[in-house]
């Protein structure tokens, strides 16, 4: 039985990741709430991953990071203060909990790390310029780790489009705007967090054991369709 860390698994696409994987694997959950869930695979540690020092584990396969923003202003309304907690919390909680854990990670014989991205670092979106930033940086360290990791550790990322969690609830805020949501994908759907947490769940797998080094679209078709 593998053992994942899972940082910020109490909520969205997290909390999903933890119901998707906790009954074939030991789960170690990092975040300042704990998860409803309760289940002898899953042990949870209270942590701010900015500000706090995270536990010493052992025997650790996997290492997947969900905490996310969705911080969407205009350039000229945005502080600077917005984006380097944006940055702080895309970025610099990931490569924390990275530093933390490799020399465990390097112990394994099938390791992997798996990142959060998201489509609008492909797709110009009005509004985006923080997220965007701080997950453009997401993408440039999944190529660099998986390179510089290889052969030991694998390193991709999930880039979601808008999907249906407590953090994009102010988006999808009424039925005509989740109407119109769906309409602008080619697909004509959202996502919704069982997918992203089935596509997870096969990266960190032994299935994708020949995968690093990629950022996954799960996009309803929005950045590779025009129609």
């Amino acid at each position: 039985m593998n053992k994942i860390i899972i940082v910020g698994g109490s909520r969205g696409i997290g909390k999903q990741i933890i119901n998707e994987l906790v009954d074939d694997n030991m789960i170690i959950n990092l975040s300042r709430n704990k998860p409803e869930l309760t289940h002898t695979n899953l042990t949870h540690h209270n942590i701010d991953i900015l500000n706090s020092d995270l536990p010493d584990l052992e025997d650790v396969s996997s290492l997947i990071y969900c905490p996310g923003s969705i911080n969407l202003k205009p350039i000229s309304r945005i502080s600077l203060d917005e984006f380097r907690e944006d940055f702080e919390i895309n970025v610099i909680g990931a490569i924390k909990a990275i530093q933390k854990y490799l020399p465990c990670l390097k112990k394994s014989n099938d390791a992997s790390i798996l990142l959060f991205s998201t489509v609008a670092t492909k797709l110009g979106m009005p509004y985006h310029s923080s997220v965007a930033a701080s997950k453009s940086a997401i993408d440039g360290l999944v190529k660099t780790l998986g390179a510089e990791l290889a052969p030991k550790i694998r390193v991709n990322a999930i880039a979601p489009t808008i999907t249906k969690t407590d953090l994009a609830s102010k988006l999808l805020r009424n039925e005509k705007v989740i109407e119109n949501m769906i309409e602008r994908h080619p697909l004509k759907k959202i996502l919704m967090p069982e997918e992203v947490s089935k596509m997870a769940k096969f990266l960190v797998s032994k299935d994708a054991s020949s995968i690093s080094g990629q950022i996954f679209n799960l996009d309803a078709g929005i950045v590779s369709f025009k129609l």
